[in-house]
């Protein structure tokens, strides 16, 4: 996806690995895929809007499978903590030897925000 600006950092933390994407959806969508492999659960997702209302979120692995599972369609503004505390997704959901993409459709123009997933 070659659309909106993406800024992605990878970190390791001993056995957490923590992926933050900053996003601008400047044409109504933003994307863009890791530069790591990752392997394990995913723990938990945060997804924290700038200011933006409305709009659909996915976390991909390198076979298409949300890492969501769906449950980021419809976001809005004030975030949302998908996790194994929260009750929001059945976790864990893993990845295995996977790049991870973010996608974010049906934004406004300029609409901002930050998605962080760990991984174990």
């Amino acid at each position: 996806m070659a659309t909106g600006i993406v800024s992605i950092i990878e970190q390791t933390h001993k056995m957490v690995k923590k992926v933050t994407f900053d996003w601008t959806a400047t044409t109504g969508a933003a994307g863009d895929t890791t530069t790591k492999y990752y392997d394990g659960e995913v723990l938990r997702v945060v997804d924290m809007p700038c200011n933006s209302t409305g709009y659909d979120l996915q976390i991909n692995d390198s076979d298409g499978i949300d890492l969501l599972g769906g449950q980021g369609d419809g976001m809005t503004s004030g975030g949302s903590d998908f996790g194994t505390s929260t009750g929001v997704v059945e976790m864990p959901l893993s990845a295995v030897s996977s790049k991870i993409t973010l996608e974010v459709t049906d934004s406004c123009g300029g609409r901002t925000g930050q998605t962080i997933v760990y991984i174990r």
